[in-house]
Parts: C-alpha cells; structure tokens; sequence
C-alpha cells in the first residue's frame, strides 16, 4: 500500500526494489541514490515493513511491505549507502518464502519435507501369545498397493525427493537441503562434498532466465 501523493508537482522518486534470502534472513536492497539519514525511516513488525523516504526534490515516498512470512522485529536492521538502503529481516521460522508479500497461509512450503524421518519404521508389534492380524502380511499388502500407484508429476517429484531424503546419509539430507535454499529451489544435490566448497547458483530450466529485479 503507497500513500496518496502530497504535492503532484513534484516528480516520482526513481526507484528499484530486489530481495533475496538464506536460511535465517530475507534481504531487501532498495535502489536510490544521494539519500540521508534523516530522510529515511524504516520500521518493523512481526509481518508489517515500513519505508518512508522524504526529499525535497521528489514527492515523499512511502510503501508497506505486507510480508508473507513473519520476522523478528527486534532483530532486522538496514544499512543506508550513497547508491541503496539494504533491509535485513530475521525469518521468525527457517522456511523457504516462495514471496516476499502477500497472505501468509497456514501450510508453508518447507525447503525439505522431514515426515519421512519421524515415521515407524515397521508395523506394531504384539506378543506372539495373542492372536490377531499378521500384521507382517498387513504391511506386505500395503507396500505392494503403494507400489501399483504410480505418482505422476509433481507428485511423483515430491515422493522421489522425500524417499532419497528419508534414505539418505546426514551428508546427503544438508547437501540437498543447502543446495535447495541457496538456488531458490532451482538446484537439488546431494553431493555433500561438492556443495559445501560455495554457494549454490541459481540454474533456471533451459529456455528460461532468473528474474532478478521485480519493480
């Protein structure tokens, strides 16, 4: 949400705004030139960023950034130089934020699904003096109607990703989780030993290109 112009005589402030994140933070670098401290204020609350900037030269700006996710106020700070302002906003949770406004949903997309590791790892068991269900054939049958259902796109990706998740070494689950973040989903490895040397790129799908800077 802008605020209403005070004075239309007077001409836009030329700005660009692009944001970025890691696990713990969001950063917001705001593109404008020559401004001062007392002409800029920023505040911050759980899921509200505000930015005013007053100069003489150009009608007083203002914009409220509705976050999608909440923040830490009393950790996010921002740092003023001669070209740009960079806001950092300390995530309230380390989730992947697919945007940086809009509603704030109750099922959040995780980097990683982690259901796989917190899961039984065979069917209950019983004391062999009582009769009952062989739960053995149980788990057998289910396993083999799993196995018939074949996923199919999306799904069938998700599945995949959380089995070699749930299987994988401590090695192969920060690879995969490291290389998501820092790629911004485009990039899944689990090559441990190659990831943690740098950053992760961003790779786009062949025929298309990372947007970097959205208004």
């Amino acid at each position: 949400m802008t605020e209403e112009p005070k004075d239309p005589s007077k001409p836009v402030l030329p700005l660009k705004h692009d944001w970025y994140q890691t696990d713990s933070t969001v950063v917001i670098t705001v593109l404008v030139k020559n401004i001062k401290e007392d002409q800029l204020k920023v505040s911050f609350s759980d899921s509200i960023l505000q930015l005013n900037i007053s100069d003489p030269e150009f009608e007083e700006y203002s914009k409220c950034f509705n976050l999608s996710y909440k923040v830490v106020p009393d950790q996010c700070s921002y740092k003023l130089s001669p070209s740009k302002i960079e806001i950092k906003l300390k995530k309230n949770e380390g989730i992947r934020w697919d945007k940086l406004e809009g509603l704030q949903m109750d099922n959040v997309i995780k980097a990683i699904p982690h259901a796989s590791t917190t899961q039984l790892e065979g069917p209950p068991a019983y004391p062999t003096s009582r009769k009952g269900k062989d739960w053995s054939q149980v788990e057998r049958e289910i396993k083999k109607q799993e196995e018939e259902e074949k996923p199919e796109g999306e799904e069938a990706l998700n599945k995949l990703f959380q089995d070699i998740y749930g299987k994988g070494s401590d090695e192969v689950r920060k690879a995969m989780v490291k290389s998501y973040m820092e790629s911004g989903g485009t990039v899944l490895s689990t090559n441990w030993d190659e990831v943690k040397q740098k950053k992760v790129d961003v790779k786009p799908p062949d025929g298309m290109e990372f947007k970097k800077w959205d208004g």
